[in-house]
């Protein structure tokens, strides 16, 4: 897909290149084609779908047919929207705003919209009378918006619909609920002389992905782009040099506690499990700078720092403890594990878990490559 050049300037000023999963996903959405982006968090698949839908309203703005109408409708099951939506919509559009004016251009303004249940009343009649260009809302918002008059004209006009976090919703009534949504949707923008919208679906890696795709278009042709659901694994099982006895030794926790500390300064971020018997016993050693440590750390505060993007945007090196090990699962970087008497497991997780919405997942199928060492290790002892 060529992108108008102020969005390929933007785009090279900001990252180094294009990942795998945007090069596949603008090709498919340039051709108009309905799609469905599975891959993991981070891969940038919702920087992709939001950068093709605002190359087409950047193209209209500077032609003069940008119209005060909505085009393209953004929906998530998740209210707290502001950290995605504030890194991949609207810091992008201030930065080429910002771009245009230093080259002299004067764009006219792209505007957004979050509607959900929190929407202020002023804010709700002011989107009626000036209509976003992209309307951010969850599943719903959209229907009451499908269902009042008023609010059914602002929706008439659009021509993109982005559907996100769709393995959290496929099997479930939010889910069912949506589809109903989205095929009034079509029969609304249809009957006002419209096409049927584009769909564009985005979801972690999800099993089976064939499933998936016919929620997103039941009726019609997708395209689907699978990537990432197998990563390249760097695994390690370690064990101290003194032999192994039924309590560890001060020698040995030294020895544990120094090869903490190599894996740490070696990497930006470092996960450390432990289990109860050695959590009074274990802390980041060095004085490493962390989020949370040691036994006074809750897999909640660790899962709650996750949660507000500081796992994919912390720059320096930081430490977490931490006694629930589902929570690491969306760390990419060095996960480590320590068990009495003085084991250690370097490698514990090792990565995030396909999502399998048609039947309830085991423990083992979320974190097979754990296990398989964790039974290694049980048998080698």
């Amino acid at each position: 897909m060529r992108f108008h050049s102020l969005i390929q300037e933007w785009f090279q000023r900001s990252f180094a290149r294009a990942t795998e999963v945007q090069e596949l996903a603008w090709k498919e959405i340039g051709e108009g084609s309905d799609v469905l982006i599975s891959a993991p968090t981070g891969s940038g698949k919702t920087l992709a779908a939001f950068l093709s839908c605002l190359d087409q309203l950047v193209r209209a703005a500077f032609d003069g047919s940008l119209r005060d109408q909505t085009s393209v409708v953004y929906v998530s099951p998740l209210k707290a929207l502001s950290n995605d939506i504030q890194k991949n919509l609207e810091r992008p559009l201030q930065e080429i705003a910002k771009l245009a004016g230093e080259k002299g251009l004067l764009m006219p303004p792209i505007r957004v919209a979050v509607r959900t249940g929190d929407t202020t009343m002023p804010e709700r009649q002011q989107m009626i009378k000036r209509p976003p260009h992209i309307l951010v809302t969850t599943p719903e918002s959209l229907f009451i918006l499908l269902t009042a008059e008023r609010s059914r004209e602002l929706l008439k006009t659009a021509k993109t619909m982005i559907i996100d976090e769709i393995h959290a919703m496929v099997v479930d009534k939010r889910g069912s609920h949506l589809s109903l949504s989205l095929a009034r949707l079509d029969d609304l923008v249809m009957k006002a002389g419209g096409a049927r919208l584009q769909r564009i679906g985005l979801s972690a890696t999800v099993r089976p992905i064939e499933e998936v795709a016919k929620f997103v278009a039941p009726d019609r042709q997708i395209r689907i782009i699978d990537s990432g659901h197998r990563r390249k694994l760097d695994l390690a099982v370690e064990v101290p040099k003194d032999e192994l006895g039924v309590v560890a030794s001060n020698e040995m926790w030294g020895e544990i506690y120094d090869r903490l500390a190599e894996l740490i300064l070696a990497h930006r971020t470092t996960l450390v499990f432990y289990t109860a018997a050695c959590g009074a016993r274990l802390a980041p050693p060095c004085g490493t700078p962390r989020r949370s440590c040691g036994t006074g750390a809750s897999w909640k505060s660790v899962a709650a720092s996750a949660a507000g993007g500081g796992a994919k945007t912390q720059e320096r090196r930081t430490t977490s403890c931490c006694r629930n090990r589902i929570t690491g699962t969306r760390y990419r970087h060095r996960i480590g594990r320590t068990r009495m008497p003085g084991r250690l497991t370097p490698i514990d997780c090792s990565g995030a878990p396909a999502h399998r919405p048609f039947r309830s997942p085991c423990r083992s199928e979320q974190h097979s490559e754990g296990t398989a060492i964790r039974n290694h290790t049980r048998r080698a002892d």
